[in-house]
């Protein structure tokens, strides 16, 4: 029997309608005068970067939506601003992937400008090679250089799968999981489940065991960050995460959480913003949960055709 009950389908629609709401309405206030005196510099980029990568998926997912338009503004208008480059090298640590996925994420593409020289710096310093980076950076690294159309010497994402937490998380318990590294690698994996992802039909299945258990146990604590990004993940498994048990129980979870505003306001339960928040402290503790609530719902409502699975799989070989 299904486990999708009545209301679910309600719920996410309100769900989505509400955070992309709030995102529009909220967008230009990342590149306004108060947000440059009132926010840091390198959450403010990161902030832009993110909404740079749900502009993408917004366009792909509902083109024809009026609401994007608002975003799309925004994130233009930064890209074209030549000052921006130097927030993205701030943090040294990231600076590289933050300039990497700066180029893959132009609204224009990363050809000409400042994305193109960007990515020739990029490989001129030697950052489009494996280097010492971790899996996972390799495997970030990769995906945001294939979004770029660039060259590079990353290992195959058949290789950097074997290298991620999934393919041993089978007899681990959940708790011992990095959530966020665990969906990340299937997202970077399918695109973001606008893709087939490049696995066998019994190593998805086992995968998506993984991920259920995963998303019962983020459901459990009340994490209203992780749980959305754990649905996609099962989106991007090939499940319907409105039809999963815990699925549905991270929906429901969310839809209450949601605030009137359409905002969700904080990274847990616990964690909920205090009604007497100042707005700039209820941006900073609702901005990033909202918009990973909206990236997964235009997602998971889109209806999108998945690529053939010949497709897919033809991809996977070329890059073995």
């Amino acid at each position: 029997m299904s486990t999708r009950s009545t209301g679910l389908d309600e719920a996410v629609t309100s769900l989505a309608a509400g955070t992309q709401r709030w995102i529009r309405l909220h967008a230009a206030y990342l590149d306004s005068p108060a947000a440059h005196a009132e926010l840091p510099e390198i959450p403010r980029a990161k902030a832009l970067l993110q909404l740079a990568l749900l502009r993408r998926h917004w366009e792909k997912c509902q083109p024809a939506d009026p609401a994007l338009a608002e975003v799309t503004r925004v994130v233009e208008q930064v890209w074209r601003r030549p000052g921006f480059t130097r927030l993205l090298a701030l943090d040294g640590g990231r600076a590289g992937q933050f300039a990497l996925m700066y180029a893959a994420l132009a609204p224009g593409g990363p050809a000409t400008g400042a994305p193109r020289a960007l990515l020739d710096r990029l490989a001129a310093d030697g950052y489009l090679a494996p280097g010492r980076k971790p899996p996972f950076v390799h495997l970030e690294a990769r995906f945001y250089s294939d979004l770029a159309g660039i060259e590079h010497e990353f290992a195959p994402y058949g290789e950097l799968y074997e290298a991620s937490p999934l393919p041993l998380a089978g007899p681990l318990p959940v708790a011992d999981l990095d959530a966020c590294k665990v969906a990340h690698t299937l997202f970077y994996l399918s695109d973001f489940g606008l893709r087939e992802l490049p696995l066998p039909a019994d190593e998805r299945e086992r995968a998506l065991r993984v991920v259920e258990r995963l998303t019962d146990h983020c459901v459990g604590l009340g994490d209203w960050d992780v749980v959305p990004k754990l649905m996609l993940a099962q989106y991007c498994l090939g499940a319907d995460p409105l039809r999963t048990a815990s699925g549905a129980a991270g929906l429901r979870m969310l839809a209450a959480a949601q605030a009137p505003d359409g905002a969700i306001p904080g990274r847990s339960a616990a964690e909920r913003v205090p009604a007497d928040a100042t707005p700039v402290a209820y941006f900073r503790k609702s901005y990033k949960v909202t918009l990973v609530v909206a990236l997964m719902t235009l997602v998971v409502t889109s209806g999108r055709t998945r690529e053939p699975a010949l497709t897919a799989a033809t991809a996977l070989r070329e890059t073995l």
